[in-house]
C-alpha cells in the first residue's frame, strides 16, 4: 500500500486549519475531478465527504412539473414586434412590464442536486480536536489530509479525486498496526435511493423522483490487516486493519443529447470504473492522480513577493490587509493559484463546465439552482482557462456550448422568427434555452454571442485553425446569423440596434443598451476574422460586413464624461449598481484600448460604480482596473475581495458561496501581469506598486507563447518566450527602447530578453 501524502504547512500552496469544519460553504475543503466533486470537512468522530456527480440534475424532459426549454407554451404572434414599437415610442419599458408580455413562469427548470455524504463513523476517537490536529489541501497534488494524534497513536487520512481514474479516494492509516477501525456509510438528504453492501462493495442506486433520472454510486473498500464486514443496513465496517482505502465511481443516464438527454444506464460504466481503480491499486492511482494534476498546476509559477507564514489559512485571511507584508502577498499568490486549482478540480474533458458552485454543492435546493448564468457567470468561470496555461480545461465548455444550439435554434424560430440560435439569461443541463418570468434576468438573447467570445479566445491563443473550423467558428456563425435577422434599424439614427434590449440586471428595458452593441460588435468582428481566416463564403462574409458599418457599437460618453450603460444619457453618477455591464467593451471584449477616450470614459464609469459589490463583481473589476493599466486600483479590488468576499476555505461569496469569483480574481491578476488582447504582448501592463519585485512563468499569450517575466522594482529584468508556431510578435515593455520589440518567431524557438541587453 502506498503511503499517505503528509499535510505539509509550509508549502506555499497548501490550504489548512487547526479544527474540522463546521460549514459546508465556509470551511469545508474541495477536491475534483471534473465530473465527481466532494468537500472533507475532517470531524474526527464521523468524517463527512460531501459528494456531488455533475450531471445529477433534476427538471428536464420527464419532470413532474413538465417542461417546455423556456419557450412560449402559447403562440404570441406580434407579441415581440409590438414591444419593439413601445420602445420605439415611448423610449423605455419596465422590467416587469416586459415580463408580462415576454416571460413566462418556468417550469421543469431543475437544480443541482448533491448526491449525498460518505460518512466515516470512527470509534474512539477524540470528540474534539488538539493541538496535534491539522485539516489540509494541497492545491499543488489536489490532495486533502487529516491528520491527529490520539492516545499515542498518529491517525492520517487522505483523499483525492482522480481525473485518470474516474474515481474518489480516501485512505485511513495509523503509525501503529491495528489501529484503523471505522464504518463507511451513505447517506443523502433526499429518499429516492436505496443503499446495499456485500463484500467489499456499497452500491447506491436509485432515480430522482423528480424527472426519473437514474444514478448510482459504487464504493470498493480494501484493508492491509483486519477485516471488513458488510452490514444489513448497506454500511461496510472495517476492524483491526493496519490501512484502509476506498474508491467510490457514481454516474446517471443524463446525456447531452437533445430532446431527450437520457443515455446509458450508469450501472455498467460505474462497476468497471471502480473495480478497475481497485485493481490499479492505491498507490498507483495516486501517482497517477498527481501526476496528472501537476501536469497542469505546475505551468505556471508565481512569485510576487510572498513569504508564507506559519499560520492557518483562516487566521492568514483575516489578518491580511492588502498592506506591504509579505504574508499578505502570500495569500494573493495562493489565491491566484486557487482559482486555477478550483478550474481543474471542476472542468476536465467529459464532463458538464464548472456551474456557479464549480462541481460541489451540497443541497437539493442550492442556490440559483448553481446553475449556469450566461449574463456573465459561466463566462467568467473560464476567463482564466486560456491565459493561466490550462487550455483543456475548457473541452466542456465547447461541448455544453455545442449542446445547446440544437434546442436554441428552436428557440430562435418561434419566438423570434429568426435563424441561427440562442439563449438567454439562464440555462441548465437539459438545454433552457427560452425565458422565465423574473422581470430583472429574464431576456438575454446576446448570450449566445457571448459565449461563443471564449471559442474564438481558444483559437487566438491556439491558433488552431483545425478548431476554429470544427468547432468555434460553427457556433459564432450561427449566433452572427441570429443577430443579423434580429437587429432592428434605429429611426433615431438609422443604426442597427438589438431591441427589445436590457443591461444586466439594472434599470429598464430600451432599445440598443450598451452592452447589447458591444456584444454584436464583438461577435460580428470575430466572425469576419475567422470567416476570412477559413476563407468561408463572400456573400456571408459581406452581409456580416454591411452589419458591421450600420451597427451601433455601444459606445457613447455621457453628460458627466461616463461612458453610457444606454443609448440615451440616463446614467447616474450616484449609481452604485454591482453590474458594470456597459464596459463589456473594455474587459472581456476588445473594443477599448487603454489610453483612448472610451478608455477614459470607462474609467469614469468605473470609479463612479466604486469599489463595492459581490464577489464576483470586485473580481470583474480587478480585470477592469488592469486592462484600464491602473494596477493600484486594480490591487485594491483584489484586496476588497479578499477581505469582504471571502470565505475561509477561500471560496468567493456573492454571498452565497459563488465560484466565479474565484475564477475572474485569477484572470485579473494574470491581467495584471501580462496582455496580449490586442494583438501585441503586453509585460507587466497594470503591475501595481505592491508588487515591486517577482517573476511569474508559464502564462500564456495570445498568438501561441508561453511568456516568463521577473521584475525588480516595479520594471521587467527578464522576458523569455517560448513560441509554439512560427508568426509575427510584437512585444511591448519598458524593457526595451521605446518601449516595443518585434521578432519574428519560429515555432519551437524560444527568445530571451534581458535588462541588460
Amino acid at each position: 500500500m502506498g503511503e499517505a501524502v503528509a499535510a505539509d504547512t509550509s508549502d506555499e500552496w497548501t490550504l489548512w486549519y487547526t479544527s474540522p469544519a463546521a460549514s459546508w460553504e465556509h470551511e469545508a475543503l474541495p477536491i475534483g475531478n471534473g465530473a465527481l466533486g466532494a468537500c472533507v470537512f475532517g470531524d474526527l468522530t464521523s468524517e463527512r465527504l460531501q459528494f456531488n456527480e455533475k450531471s445529477l440534475w433534476t427538471g428536464g424532459p420527464g419532470s413532474t412539473r413538465g417542461y417546455d426549454s423556456g419557450n412560449w407554451t402559447t403562440p404570441r404572434p406580434g407579441r415581440l414586434a409590438a414591444v419593439q414599437q413601445r420602445l420605439a415610442e415611448q423610449g423605455a419599458l419596465d422590467p416587469e412590464s416586459a415580463a408580462t408580455e415576454l416571460g413566462q413562469p418556468r417550469r421543469g427548470y431543475g437544480a443541482y442536486q448533491t448526491f449525498g455524504d460518505m460518512r466515516l463513523d470512527v470509534p474512539g476517537a477524540p470528540a474534539t480536536p488538539d493541538a496535534s490536529y491539522r485539516r489540509a489541501l494541497d492545491t499543488r497534488t489536489g490532495v486533502a489530509t487529516v491528520a491527529y494524534t490520539h492516545q499515542e497513536v498518529r491517525h492520517q487520512r487522505e483523499f483525492f479525486a482522480s481525473f485518470p481514474g474516474h474515481v474518489i479516494a480516501g485512505r485511513l492509516s495509523a503509525d501503529r498496526p491495528g489501529q484503523v477501525a471505522f464504518t463507511l456509510r451513505h447517506t443523502s438528504p433526499r429518499t429516492d435511493f436505496t443503499a446495499t453492501a456485500a463484500g467489499d462493495r456499497i452500491t447506491v442506486r436509485g432515480a430522482l423522483q423528480d424527472n426519473g433520472l437514474r444514478f448510482e454510486a459504487q464504493i470498493r473498500l480494501r484493508t492491509q490487516g483486519g477485516a471488513v464486514t458488510a452490514g444489513t443496513d448497506g454500511s461496510l465496517t472495517v476492524t483491526g486493519a493496519d490501512s484502509a482505502w476506498f474508491v467510490l465511481a457514481a454516474g446517471t443516464d443524463y446525456a447531452d443529447t437533445h430532446p431527450h438527454y437520457r443515455g446509458d444506464d450508469p450501472h455498467a460504466s460505474v462497476t468497471r470504473t471502480v473495480d478497475a481503480a481497485v485493481g490499479l491499486g492505491h498507490q498507483k492511482l495516486l501517482a497517477r492522480h498527481i501526476d496528472d494534476h501537476r501536469s497542469l498546476f505546475d505551468r505556471v509559477a508565481i512569485d510576487v513577493g510572498q513569504s508564507m507564514p506559519d499560520l492557518p489559512t483562516d487566521r492568514l485571511l483575516a489578518q491580511y490587509t492588502g498592506g506591504p507584508s509579505a504574508a499578505d502577498r502570500a495569500l494573493e499568490a495562493l489565491f491566484f493559484q486557487y482559482g486555477r486549482y478550483l478550474l481543474i478540480a471542476s472542468s476536465r474533458p467529459g464532463s458538464l463546465p464548472a456551474n456557479l458552485q464549480g462541481v460541489w454543492s451540497d443541497g437539493v435546493a442550492p442556490p440559483w439552482s448553481a446553475d449556469y448564468h450566461t449574463n456573465i457567470n459561466l463566462q467568467m468561470n473560464y476567463w482564466l482557462a486560456e491565459a493561466t496555461n490550462l487550455a483543456e480545461t475548457t473541452a466542456p465548455y465547447d461541448r455544453f456550448v455545442e449542446a445547446l444550439r440544437a434546442p436554441g435554434r428552436i428557440t430562435a424560430k418561434e419566438m423570434f422568427g429568426t435563424g441561427g440560435w440562442v439563449v438567454h439569461n439562464e440555462t441548465n443541463p437539459y438545454g433552457f434555452t427560452g425565458v422565465h418570468d423574473w422581470a430583472t434576468s429574464f431576456w438575454f438573447p446576446e448570450a449566445a454571442a457571448w459565449l461563443t467570445q471564449q471559442m474564438y479566445e481558444h483559437y487566438r491563443f491556439s491558433g488552431s485553425t483545425d478548431y476554429l473550423r470544427s468547432t468555434a467558428y460553427p457556433a459564432m456563425k450561427e449566433a452572427a446569423v441570429f443577430c443579423l435577422e434580429h437587429l432592428r434599424t434605429d429611426p433615431r439614427d438609422g443604426k442597427l440596434v438589438v431591441t427589445p434590449s436590457y443591461s444586466p440586471e439594472h434599470g429598464d428595458f430600451t432599445v440598443g443598451a450598451a452592452m447589447s452593441q458591444q456584444i454584436v460588435h464583438d461577435l460580428f468582428t470575430s466572425t469576419l476574422e475567422a470567416a476570412r481566416t477559413l476563407g468561408d463564403d463572400h456573400a456571408f462574409r459581406t452581409r456580416v460586413e454591411t452589419a458591421v458599418a450600420a451597427l451601433d457599437p455601444g459606445l457613447r460618453i455621457g453628460s458627466w464624461g461616463q461612458l453610457q450603460e444606454w443609448k440615451t444619457d440616463r446614467d447616474g453618477p450616484a449609481d452604485d449598481h454591482r453590474h458594470v455591464s456597459h464596459l463589456f467593451a473594455l474587459h472581456p471584449g476588445r473594443q477599448i484600448e487603454p489610453g483612448s477616450r472610451w478608455a477614459e470614459a470607462a474609467k469614469v464609469s468605473l470609479t463612479a460604480r466604486g469599489d463595492g459589490g459581490t464577489g464576483w463583481s470586485k473580481a470583474w473589476k480587478i480585470n477592469f482596473w488592469a486592462r484600464l493599466h491602473d494596477g493600484d486600483h486594480a490591487h485594491k479590488m483584489l484586496s476588497e475581495q479578499l477581505k469582504t468576499s471571502t470565505l475561509a476555505n477561500l471560496w468567493d461569496t456573492h454571498p452565497p458561496f459563488q465560484i466565479d469569483g474565484n475564477f475572474g480574481a485569477a484572470s485579473g491578476i494574470t491581467e495584471m501581469l501580462l496582455q496580449s488582447q490586442h494583438g501585441p504582448i503586453e509585460i507587466l501592463p497594470a503591475l501595481p506598486a505592491s508588487w515591486p519585485d517577482g517573476e511569474v512563468s508559464g502564462l500564456r499569450a495570445r498568438g501561441g507563447v508561453t511568456v516568463d517575466i521577473s521584475w525588480r522594482g516595479g520594471r521587467a529584468r527578464r522576458i523569455a518566450l517560448t513560441a509554439h508556431r512560427t508568426g509575427e510578435l510584437t512585444v511591448r515593455s519598458g524593457l526595451f527602447t521605446g518601449g516595443e520589440r518585434k521578432i519574428r518567431a519560429r515555432g519551437g524557438q524560444r527568445y530571451i530578453f534581458t535588462a541588460a541587453g
